[in-house]
């Protein structure tokens, strides 16, 4: 017999990124819900415009995930306006594609910072709070991409393969230690969102939206789910596939060309995207990446 969901109303929940995509789609489920949400977000504006639309319940703030002050900050004023924490989702993240050998080591060093060290930030942050309570649960946002290394975006990769081990890793300790603190992390296909703008489209697998990640992530916290798979049947494909010799699993990721999503993309369209994230910190001394990156736009 399945167990009931847990009911989720009246909980507390802040989302790192919440003003867009994924985060601004979860925060809307979350307010579904009955669930306070604190909406942060380095876009002041853009958090504020998402926390007036989710109503009441709702406050933004302004943060910067590689500054720990910063962070702190957040959960402080989330717990001054909203109450104690119980769900932190660290959602915040960059992706910039390109070819290995052509990028930049502040490309490099500002996906890390915000992709990796901001999550690791908000999980020490969160636990602080949640561990002495025994309750609460942190949801990190990674990516299939954290299963297969995404030639084209071999830093983010490496960045979400660290926020699945990072998360297991967290999850061991908290279960030796006997705490009922829960970790997830959820591994969504490519999302409809800027983040994904320009990139190809795998076969069998479509483009999911927003709003797929954020149901899967309620259900997550309803059910206890630690590895989230968004679409769901990616999960038996990928273990299909790590039981086939790699060869065999190399062929199907040609076949249904998940070697070619981060790989072949169009530097036309994520130009404005790729402009934006560029300039988190760290970034690059005067004009030199935003010259690399009008560079690959127009040569399409």
């Amino acid at each position: 017999m399945a167990k009931e969901p847990r009911p989720l109303h009246g909980m507390t929940a802040a989302i790192t990124g919440g003003a867009r995509g994924i985060g601004r789609a979860t925060a809307q489920a979350f307010v579904r819900h009955g669930m306070n949400v604190a909406v942060g977000d380095l876009d002041l504006q853009a958090a504020r415009q998402t926390a007036s639309e989710l109503g009441p319940g709702a406050a933004a703030f302004a943060l910067d995930v590689t500054d720990r002050d910063s962070f702190a900050a957040f959960l402080d004023g989330t717990e001054q306006q909203l109450g104690l924490l119980d769900v932190l989702v660290n959602n915040a993240g960059i992706m910039q594609i390109g070819r290995f050998l052509e990028e930049d080591d502040a490309t490099a060093r500002r996906q890390i910072d915000i992709n990796l060290h901001g999550v690791i930030y908000g999980c020490k942050l969160a636990l602080e709070r949640m561990v002495p309570r025994d309750r609460g649960t942190v949801v990190n946002i990674a990516s299939q991409a954290g299963k297969f290394g995404a030639p084209g975006g071999a830093t983010y990769s490496a960045t979400k393969h660290a926020v699945v081990g990072l998360t297991e890793a967290i999850r061991g300790e908290l279960v030796i230690e006997g705490s009922s603190v829960e970790m997830a992390y959820v591994m969504p296909a490519v999302v409809n969102t800027e983040l994904a703008a320009g990139t190809t489209q795998t076969r069998g697998v479509k483009k999911i939206e927003p709003h797929d990640v954020a149901d899967a992530i309620v259900e997550a916290l309803q059910h206890g789910i630690v590895d989230v798979w968004v679409p769901r049947n990616v999960k038996t494909i990928n273990r299909v596939i790590t039981l086939m010799p790699r060869r065999g699993s190399e062929a199907v990721g040609r076949l249904i060309r998940a070697d070619k999503v981060l790989y072949d993309f169009d530097p036309a369209v994520r130009r404005d995207y790729e402009l934006r994230a560029s300039h988190c910190e760290p970034a690059l001394d005067g004009d030199e990446e935003v010259a690399q990156i009008e560079e690959r736009s127009s040569a399409t």
